[in-house]
Order: structure tokens, then sequence, then C-alpha cells
């Protein structure tokens, strides 16, 4: 059975660079600045600043004419080493943020989301869990993730994993706003639906001050 890894990549686009293509995989893009048009064989999408899109397949990027930042999620085999470097586009930059070992149940069919959490000063997510797992990354402000133990702090621009099952506390900073950009995988049967369940039955029924916005999800498939 194939191992899988989900890697998230920083990508710097230049202004009007040329079109980039990317391999048949599944991925989730978020536009922190600029924009790109996104194809593949059924058409185009303009993916503008504060969108997010999810794909399965292989796809080509054409720049705006601003310099964009682009934060790409894909899921690939383990087996395979990470590539940073965007293909034949030597006008751009890429760094790899953070990469996880993957572990999914076979028995389940799953879909890849990408949404976008975000806080008021102060607020918090209570001690919850997830129905599969994924990569996060601080948009603006600051997170404190609390899990198996641990309190690690976040701030924009820096990524975590979680694992889905193990419960996590999330609180954020009072200083200002927090939001974070999440992709992450789950069963198929989710489609639609939140994935979040609370660990305390008092924290189900406690107000809840953070707000959701669901970029896309799409059904994938895996590796045998």
């Amino acid at each position: 059975m194939t191992a899988l890894t989900l890697r998230l990549y920083e990508d710097h686009l230049p202004a009007g660079c040329p079109a980039i293509y990317l391999s048949r995989l599944p991925r989730a893009l978020y536009v922190r600045d600029g924009s790109v048009m996104a194809d593949d064989e059924s058409g185009g999408r303009l993916i503008e600043a504060g969108q997010g899109h999810v794909h399965d397949g292989g796809l080509s990027l054409v720049a705006g004419q601003a310099d964009t930042l682009l934060w790409r999620w894909e899921l690939e085999e383990s087996a395979r080493a990470p590539s940073p470097a965007l293909p034949s586009a030597p006008a751009t930059s890429s760094r790899l943020l953070l990469e996880q070992e993957v572990d999914l149940d076979r028995r389940f069919d799953w879909l890849m989301r990408c949404d976008r959490v975000d806080f008021p000063p102060g607020g918090v997510a209570l001690t919850h869990v997830h129905q599969g797992p994924g990569i996060r990354i601080v948009h603006h402000g600051q997170i404190a993730i609390e899990t198996l133990g641990q309190r690690h702090v976040h701030n924009p621009g820096e990524a975590w994993f979680e694992l889905g099952h193990a419960p996590v506390l999330a609180p954020t900073t009072e200083d200002g706003p927090t939001a974070f950009v999440r992709c992450f995988l789950l069963p198929r049967a989710l489609k639609g639906v939140s994935s979040i369940r609370y660990v305390r039955p008092e924290d189900a029924r406690a107000p809840k001050v953070q707000e959701y916005r669901v970029f896309a999800e799409r059904f994938i498939s895996l590796p045998d």
C-alpha cells in the first residue's frame, strides 16, 4: 500500500510570468496576494487574493498583472522527494513550508477541502477533534495549538499539522483578529458537512466565535 505525504509550498510568481504547469496530483491552492488563472481540460478559473481552489489532476497557472504569493498543498506518494522548484518556471521561486506523512484509512473514500477560519481578538477554538488530518497556515494574527501535551505558538506565514483525531485547544491573541487557511482530508461522507467534534459536551453547547469559509472541496483518488 502506497504511503502518502501532504506538503505545503509557498510560491512567488512575478507579475505576468510565463504559464506554470503542474503534474496530476490532488492539490489545494490559496492566493495570499495577487491572482492566478487556473486552467485544466474543463476550462479556467480566476483565483484572486483571499480565494482558494481544490483540484485533482493536471493544472496550469497563469499569473496576473501583479506579483502573486500562492500557498499550494499537494498530496503525493511519500517515496517521491519534495520538489520546491516549479517545473519549467525559472522566473518563480518556491519553498517547502511543511510536509507530513498522513495515514488514511483505505476503507473510506476521501475528499480534500480548503477553507479559512477567522477569529475575533481573543477568540478560541474549544477542545475538539476533526475527522481527518491536515496542514494549516496562519494568514494573520497569532494562534496557539495545544495538543498531545505540547503547546506551540504560530505567527503569520507559519504552518502546522494536525492529526485530526488528537484533541486540540486553540486560543488566539487578544491583540487583534486571527485567521488561518487550511487544507485537510476528510471521508467523502462529510462533503458539505462540518468535520469538527467537541470533546466536552459543555463546549459543544457553548457559543462559538470563529467563522468558517469553505473555498472548495473535491473528491480525490488515492494511489493504490
